[in-house]
């Protein structure tokens, strides 16, 4: 039987380590900045625009975690709903080859 050479296997291994993390940090305020659920607008919220954002969702031929993926794209899109001053993001869709759009609301607190 023959052996792989030690650094495809360790590329490999690289590979599946990587797919793994979570490389899309929470920027400032974006924290404060809620994920509602797909579906009709929300009472009294005023719309203040679209995002589109994008991350890996495969390495080579290993496809990574949906969840991750999604979770990635919420933090994108909560990072750029900071900036155009929305308090809340609903997806327009289900993720699709790591891209997703989001509707940026601004919702009055209770």
């Amino acid at each position: 039987m023959r052996r792989l050479p030690v650094a495809l296997v360790l590329a490999f291994v690289l590979a599946f380590v990587v797919a793994g993390c979570t490389w899309v940090p929470m920027q400032a305020g974006a924290a404060s900045v809620r994920v509602i659920a797909e579906g009709a607008p929300p009472a009294g919220c005023t719309k203040l625009g679209e995002i589109e954002v994008e991350v890996t969702d495969n390495v080579a031929f290993y496809e990574r975690n949906p969840l991750r993926v999604r979770e990635e794209l919420e933090t994108m899109a909560r990072n750029e709903a900071v900036g155009l001053g929305a308090d809340t993001v609903q997806p327009m869709a289900d993720p699709r080859d790591g891209s997703q759009r989001f509707l940026a609301w601004r919702c009055p607190r209770a």
